[in-house]
């Protein structure tokens, strides 16, 4: 499905989460599904807890026990393919790049989108987050409800 519709199958989504057990503390979610030349996210990891090895086309690894969950990859990504992710209580909460205009603001509700381009809940807003270090991708930090933790992946402005 993935090559055909850049839509990729919930199995493989679910094969970048770790369990819940572990998103008890914010953990790094790899959505690179492709062999590229591309290594950012590992180099920028300043616990090392990304592997790609010593071919750079290979597909990043999370070293689980590792991810601290700082966030300092997600805006390293030229694909924007990292999140974060935690489960707090009925939440799971979100850090995700956006480079979008307009900027969201602490505490608006936006709609929370799949990775088809559904709206599938409410996203309510946390934190924004901007340096001229992130060369201009936010990391905005969200929370939806925990039943919508695999399928969750971007925010849009309400219409």
């Amino acid at each position: 499905m993935l090559n055909k519709t850049g839509i990729p199958e919930k199995e493989l989504v679910l094969s970048r989460f770790p369990d819940q057990k572990a998103l008890l503390k914010p953990k790094a979610i790899l959505e690179c599904y492709e062999d590229i030349p591309c290594n950012p996210c590992s180099t920028s990891c300043p616990f090392d807890a990304i592997e790609i090895g010593p071919n750079i086309n290979k597909q990043p690894h999370l070293l689980v026990d590792v991810c601290t969950g700082c966030g300092i990859c997600v805006p390293s990504c030229p694909g924007l393919a990292i999140v974060i992710a935690q489960i707090r209580g009925n939440d799971a909460v979100f850090k995700i790049p956006y480079e979008f205009m307009p900027m969201p603001e602490k505490d608006a509700i936006w709609d929370g989108v799949n990775r088809s381009g559904d709206v599938i809940c409410d996203a309510k807003i946390e934190h924004v987050a901007i340096n001229k270090k992130q060369d201009h991708t936010a990391v905005v930090t969200v929370s939806v409800p925990v039943e919508f933790l695999h399928d969750f992946v971007t925010i849009r402005v309400k219409l």
